[in-house]
């Protein structure tokens, strides 16, 4: 009787974990894309899955898509970036979006970061830093350009920030009324000189360079009814 011989059957390969991070880029220049996909294509770990020339189609695109991270410019014509990340926040969307812009300016960082997005870096990012983090962006975490978080570090900390006594607001008020220096000291019993270390210091608070301003400031932030 020949001895039958048991062969092992082989194991079907377990597919590895790549850690590839999908991506979405949005830019209204065709030649700063091309330049992106470039650059994730020849570097392991990431995929470029589409690409979006305005807001309105980055929105499109991020829910037929669902990619890790979109990589968001801010000014683009047809539709900027701050609307579009809180579109979609809006809808759910699971990959954080990363902010890739020229611009570092308040009136540009402030929107898009309160909008949603997880990071803000600059165009001249090294290449390194920029794939280092669109990985963090991926994972959740927040990454922001040196001269953007020195930006929003300086603004925390800014005097403009601190509420205006309950003093200052009867100054500003009075000050609002066309009142003058005198008036406003007559009114609340106190010297000039005090009516005037307000006034400082109501500046500094609201960022305003006078009187004029400081009012006007007022109305914008609803100090002044």
């Amino acid at each position: 009787m020949t001895e039958r011989t048991e062969h092992p059957v082989p194991e079907s390969p377990v597919p590895e974990r790549t850690g590839t991070v999908t991506v979405l880029l949005v830019d209204d220049h065709p030649v700063v894309r091309d330049g992106l996909r470039g650059m994730f294509a020849a570097s392991p770990g990431f995929e470029v899955l589409g690409e979006a020339a305005d807001g309105v189609e980055a929105v499109e695109l991020a829910v037929r898509l669902d990619p890790d991270v979109v990589l968001m410019d801010l000014r683009m014509p047809g539709g900027g970036g701050v609307a579009a990340i809180a579109e979609l926040v809006r809808r759910g969307i699971r990959g954080r979006v990363l902010v890739l812009t020229t611009y570092d300016t308040d009136s540009d960082t402030l929107p898009a970061i309160e909008a949603g997005a997880t990071g803000y870096l600059l165009k001249d990012t090294p290449r390194d830093e920029l794939f280092t983090a669109v990985r963090a962006a991926a994972e959740g975490r927040t990454v922001l350009s040196p001269a953007v978080a020195g930006r929003l570090v300086s603004r925390v900390r800014s005097p403009r920030n601190e509420p205006l006594s309950a003093r200052e607001r009867e100054v500003l008020e009075l000050v609002a009324k066309g009142t003058s220096n005198r008036g406003i000291a007559a009114v609340l019993f106190i010297s000039e000189a005090t009516v005037k270390t307000h006034l400082t210091h109501i500046y500094g608070k609201l960022g305003a360079k006078d009187r004029a301003a400081a009012v006007a400031v007022g109305y914008e932030r609803g100090i002044l009814g």
